[in-house]
């Protein structure tokens, strides 16, 4: 049987989009038939002392301890991550190893606009066997880009089954939304806020859940300002059952992002029978089409973000329509089902 070793964020200790597809790797019955997969973690989240301090010694660890796998499925995003999965890559290859780079970041193209080191990302990215991409547009951006002549495409997935007690009726709750993900500038937090403060004129009691890590301070302080403690409830960080609490008291996802990969966040409104307000960004017009299944503004565009909300509190039938036609959807296209029968393929194929 060929030996998997799957390397990146603690499924446990760390949060986000990385951590979540490695744990529903680490439980897939028909990967772990198919194959001897292993986990190893190479990052936690914590203080920067933390951080760096359990990479280096995650990483001394893997150097003289997992030199007998036959493929290492290696999980990157942009910045710190992708030079410190780059020693990983090295070595793996440099044991004659393959390699499959898995790449999450959603400013991956802006971090490598901004970097200084160019040559050095080309060379991790062309040294793997395959690099997964998680859309057409991420595959094509990085093919013209990098010249990769290694690249697929592996859209992420959803556990359907865990998901489905967040489907419910969109008369239950005509005027309440939520959105899942770091709240900042780069979600478009702040722009939602404004888009909130300006519908409350016309709908005094809209409900937003606003619930992930990152500015949780400012985005209180911001909603206490503009009076806003009755319409926006700052969450925090919201583990899986919290998560499906708030899904299933809503019936629209939003996500006004600035820069976005695949969101996990869009996949599970999705698989939950949410409409979908988001932006033109990244993968997201792949999956979502205006009007079909959700609204799509420009970022930074809180006027249209207002319409949005407007649009989705009013017009119930509108939303319950695109309700259905998200859950189909995901069946079809986005299910975990569907996500690890083909990375089985990729893992026989490298």
């Amino acid at each position: 049987m060929v030996k998997v070793l799957v390397v990146g964020p603690s499924p446990t200790r760390s949060k986000g989009g990385m951590a979540t597809v490695i744990e529903e790797i680490a439980k897939d019955k028909m990967l772990n038939a198919k194959f001897d997969i292993d986990i190893y973690e190479s990052y936690v989240d914590g203080n920067k002392l933390r951080v760096l301090l359990f990479s280096m010694f995650s990483f001394i660890k893997f150097y003289f301890t997992k030199r007998n796998y036959d493929v290492y499925h290696i999980h990157a995003a942009s910045y710190g991550s992708t030079f410190r999965k780059g020693w990983y890559v090295h070595a793996a290859k440099k044991w004659g190893k393959k390699v499959i780079l898995h790449i999450h970041g959603a400013e991956y193209m802006l971090f490598y606009e901004k970097s200084n080191q160019k040559d050095k990302i080309v060379s991790i990215l062309k040294e793997a066997d395959e690099v997964i991409a998680l859309s057409a547009d991420w595959k094509k951006k990085f093919d013209e880009t990098f010249g990769l002549k290694n690249c697929v495409i592996l859209e992420n997935g959803i556990d359907t089954e865990r998901l489905k007690p967040a489907i419910t009726s969109v008369k239950d709750h005509p005027h309440t939304f939520v959105s899942l993900g770091r709240l900042g500038e780069r979600k478009g937090t702040y722009d939602l806020i404004k888009a909130i403060e300006r519908v409350k004129v016309q709908i005094p009691d809209i409900k937003c859940y606003l619930a992930g890590d990152g500015d949780i301070d400012r985005c209180k302080q911001i909603v206490e300002e503009k009076n806003l403690k009755s319409n926006i409830f700052i969450v925090g960080w919201a583990d899986f059952d919290r998560k499906l609490e708030l899904l299933k008291k809503s019936s629209v996802l939003v996500l006004p992002s600035y820069n976005e990969g695949l969101p996990m966040a869009i996949l599970e409104g999705m698989a939950c029978g949410k409409a979908i307000i988001s932006t033109t960004v990244g993968a997201i017009p792949e999956v979502i089409n205006n009007k079909e299944n959700g609204i799509l503004i420009q970022p930074g565009d809180v006027k249209a973000l207002a319409n949005a909300l407007v649009e989705c509190s009013t017009n119930t039938s509108m939303v319950a329509q695109m309700s259905q036609n998200n859950i189909k959807k995901i069946d079809s296209n986005y299910s975990m089902k569907t996500m690890h029968e083909k990375l089985a393929l990729y893992y026989e194929k490298v």
